[in-house]
């Protein structure tokens, strides 16, 4: 439980300190990207994203695909900045740490905008 504990306080500790303007930075670019998405799917009048990942099965990998091919910058911006940190702040990496730090900034962001603005754009 020690070990769950102190991932928790390390992964909360990262709002501040070096680069905490990630936590703006990198959530904006994922949410430019979801919107420039979100208008093309709505443009080619596709179901929102999230919806038809969740599902269509057999469509489900190519979404994957595509959302990630998106994102795949902004994910290892992510990674590389909190390796960086990592290594300033504790002297060691913690990869699975970094990985969950990357889909928070990255990945959430994303999925959460590019369905909402495919609808928002769908209706008008």
């Amino acid at each position: 439980m020690e070990i769950f504990a102190r991932a928790w306080e390390q992964l909360a500790g990262r709002i501040e300190g070096p680069f905490a303007f990630r936590f703006v930075f990198q959530p904006l670019m994922a949410a430019i990207l979801a919107f420039r998405a979100g208008v093309a799917d709505a443009q080619h009048h596709r179901t929102p994203y999230l919806w038809s990942v969740l599902s269509n099965p057999l469509d489900r990998p190519q979404l994957l695909r595509d959302g990630f091919k998106d994102v795949t910058r902004v994910f290892a911006f992510a990674i590389v900045l909190d390796v960086m940190y990592q290594l300033i702040v504790f002297g060691w990496v913690y990869p699975l740490q970094s990985v969950i730090v990357a889909i928070v900034l990255a990945i959430v962001p994303y999925v959460l905008i590019r369905g909402p603005v495919t609808r928002f754009k769908s209706r008008r």
